[in-house]
This record gives structure tokens, sequence and C-alpha cells, in this order.
């Protein structure tokens, strides 16, 4: 099973919400006492209201992509933005060179995009 990256915290119950179903959903499929291996980062919704109200994407794209950073240091293997608003600077998330890991020395960003507003890494 590979290592899930959560980044949320842009709202605790969304946050939850995530964390929770991705457990149902993998006890569902495995059974017994089987849990997703996952970490899960929580940001500072202050923060992200800010570059909400005032409309600064660009910095709510370069701050989350230092966070994402972080989860994939911490072993995540691909990562879910838990959230709605900030789907819109998943694409400016993926191609941020904060969203490539450095420890791999890719070429290609580490974590890409998907419409579920997620970075996912490519299977090794």
């Amino acid at each position: 099973m590979r290592t899930i990256g959560i980044l949320g915290g842009m709202s605790s119950v969304a946050s939850a919400e995530y964390y929770r179903r991705i457990n149902d959903g993998v006890n569902a499929h495995q059974g017994g006492h089987s849990a997703a291996e996952l970490v899960l980062y929580s940001v500072d919704f202050g923060v992200i209201e800010g570059f909400i109200r005032d409309e600064r994407w660009d910095q709510a794209a370069q701050y989350l992509a230092e966070r994402a950073q972080r989860v994939e240091r911490a072993g995540a293997e691909f990562l879910i933005l838990a959230t709605n608003t900030m789907h819109r600077v998943a694409v400016e998330l993926q191609a941020s060179h904060w969203c490539t890991s450095s420890t791999r020395r890719r070429t290609q960003p580490s974590l890409t995009v998907s419409t579920l507003w997620a970075c996912w890494a490519p299977h090794p």
C-alpha cells in the first residue's frame, strides 16, 4: 500500500472527513483492522483565509507547495488537498519546484495534480 499524504487544515471538518473516509475505504477493502498509512499535515487556516480574502493566489500556491514538500519528506507517495476552495491553485502547486523531490533528483515534479485536487506521485 502506498503512503497517502493529506494537506489539510483548510477546514478541520474536511480534513477529518478525508481521514475517516480513506480509512473506512481501506478497512472495507482489506478487512480486519486495516487502515491507511498516511501523513496528515494541518496548515494554519488563518493564513489561508488571508490569501483567499485578498485574492493572493500565487502566495497561497507557494505556501501550500512548501507544506506539500514537507508532507513528501515525511514519506507520502502522493498528496491529497483536503479542500474545495484551494483547488484553484492545484495546477500551480504541481508546477511549482516546491512540489519536486530534491532527494530523488528528478527533472519531472515528483507530485502531479489530478482533477480531485490532489498531487500524485508516479509508481516507482
